[in-house]
């Protein structure tokens, strides 16, 4: 017969080693190339909305295991709603390629002082068991104010993974929006 005592040293160790079982979550943020741009001047552009396709849409990164397979990272997380982290990105590379610090992000106050506005359709973004980060995005720019369509492209591109790990998947998508950048901030010019 197993005594009070022992039955709950034996509990204990339990409930330890199930904590320990209990795999702590990392966040993730893309960050843009480079400072943010400094004053208001320039041309005003605004980022967004952006939209995103559905199996990305969600607080875990994802990566591609095959042709149509794809794993959910469960402990591997954005910090933040991934389409305004991507705005906020988008928004800081073009306004340093464009030299300008007037750049909004949707949703935003009226139109006043804005010469374009860029929507952004991110079909993928993720990493493939290739070692390769993926994104495919549909972009507008609507010139301002009347909103006629001035410039609209799909970009599509790849970056290798520098490591192995999601820092290097999250560093990879962040240098992949900045190429988008430069594609948006090309069909601006």
């Amino acid at each position: 017969m197993i005594s009070l005592l022992t039955r709950r040293c034996f509990l204990a160790a339990a409930f330890l080693l199930a904590g320990c079982a209990v795999s702590s979550k990392s966040f993730y943020v893309l960050t843009a190339d480079g400072p943010p741009p400094s004053g208001g001047g320039g041309p005003g552009v605004g980022v967004g909305p952006i939209t995103l396709a559905e199996y990305i849409d969600r607080t875990n990164l994802v990566i591609a295991q095959g042709p149509n397979e794809l794993a959910v990272a469960e402990d591997h997380r954005w910090a933040g709603d991934l389409s305004s982290s991507i705005a906020r990105v988008t928004a800081t590379n073009l306004g340093r390629r464009l030299g300008t610090g007037n750049v909004r992000t949707y949703p935003w106050q009226g139109d006043g002082g804005l010469r374009w506005q860029v929507t952004i359709d991110v079909r993928q973004l993720h990493a493939g068991n290739d070692g390769y980060a993926v994104i495919e995005a549909g972009w507008r720019a609507y010139s301002l104010p009347g909103r006629q369509v001035a410039a609209a492209r799909t970009f599509v591109d790849r970056e290798p993974l520098e490591s192995d790990g999601y820092p290097a998947l999250v560093a990879a998508q962040s240098r992949l929006l900045a190429r988008l950048a430069d594609d948006i901030a090309a069909g601006l010019k």
